[in-house]
């Protein structure tokens, strides 16, 4: 049963976001100042979890209604907060997604590990066991690769075409590794051990012909973008799973709402990734430029990946962030 006590502590910071959300009237979160669009942020998080308390005793209905209505007004405050149309999808992606990526940058790790451990262990069978890589990859890749040719010259020809194709199936690639998060992540585990696993055994496929070279002044343009994408969709699928399976002090559906919301953001954040990762893919790696300018080009766009993920958040998108991790 909750106390006298714990309700008399908590009773204020209700109070105060109560008159926040009255501040604002019928405007929105641009009315308010940034200390108090702060204070906002702060009260919403922690109220959403006192309701979180408040619903576990079946004697405090009344103060969870009370405490639901206000969550709703600030959710909606926040919602109308939001710019929309172009400017909203500029705020998001300038200042919004940038935030979200650092606070789940554990789950993309995870994801990333996995993959590496796949590569690992595809780089050791291949080393091992030559036929493994011959029926892992099958004939026709390996007679090209034993030729000292590239299985991808065949895309300079129809760069559009390509281009267009290999972001469909990357977009599809991450769509579904974040999407299995649903099966308590064991179809994300599944799908970043088995692209790692690719990874090696070509590794060593093209290592044994003397094919390195070429391989990765081929990979390292739009893999340097393609490679983080799909690590944060894994990431975004872990996200779920951890949802799924480790509700804490919520419900198990409102932890999953919760983290799904999380994750949709974190994974929509791709795409623009996987768009420069197509066209370079397409119109870049195959062909013929020096290897070093390529590898110049990875370097670029790494940097510029790096400096933009590290980007620190305007004050103006607390209100967002708030709703992406209100608990």
């Amino acid at each position: 049963m909750i106390s006298t006590h714990w309700l008399e502590k908590r009773r204020p910071h209700w109070l105060r976001l109560e008159q926040l959300v009255a501040l604002s009237g019928r405007g929105s979160v641009a009315s308010l100042k940034s200390t108090e669009l702060q204070e906002l942020a702060l009260l919403y998080r922690q109220s959403a979890s006192d309701l979180a308390t408040v619903r576990e005793d079946p004697a405090s209905k009344q103060i969870a209604v009370y405490l639901n209505q206000l969550l709703g007004r600030a959710h909606n405050l926040i919602y109308m907060g939001r710019q929309t149309s172009r400017r909203g999808i500029w705020t998001f992606y300038k200042d919004i997604y940038p935030g979200i990526f650092r606070a789940t940058f554990p789950d993309t790790f995870a994801a990333f590990v996995l993959f590496l451990a796949g590569a690992f262990a595809g780089f050791l069978m291949g080393v091992g066991d030559p036929s493994f890589t011959r029926h892992f990859l099958g004939p026709q890749m390996i007679e090209t690769i034993e030729r000292h040719e590239m299985w991808t010259h065949s895309i300079v020809t129809v760069k559009p075409l390509a281009s267009s194709a290999i972001l469909t199936n990357n977009i599809s690639v991450a769509f579904s590794t974040f999407a299995l998060g649903i099966t308590a992540g064991i179809g994300t585990v599944w799908m970043m051990l088995l692209n790692g696993l690719m990874m090696g055994v070509v590794a060593v496929a093209c290592w044994r012909e003397g094919m390195s070279l070429p391989l990765w002044s081929f990979v390292a343009a739009h893999g340097v973008l393609e490679l983080p994408a799909i690590f944060i969709a894994g990431g975004a699928g872990i996200g779920i799973a951890k949802g799924l399976l480790f509700p804490g002090s919520l419900p198990r559906r409102e932890s999953l709402v919760r983290a799904g919301g999380r994750s949709v953001r974190l994974v929509l954040g791709t795409i623009p990734m996987l768009l420069i990762a197509g066209a370079v893919e397409g119109f870049v790696s195959p062909t013929d430029l020096p290897y070093q300018l390529k590898f110049l080009l990875a370097g670029a766009l790494g940097t510029l990946l790096v400096l933009y993920l590290l980007r620190k958040p305007s004050v103006k998108s607390a209100a967002a962030l708030v709703h992406t991790f209100p608990g």
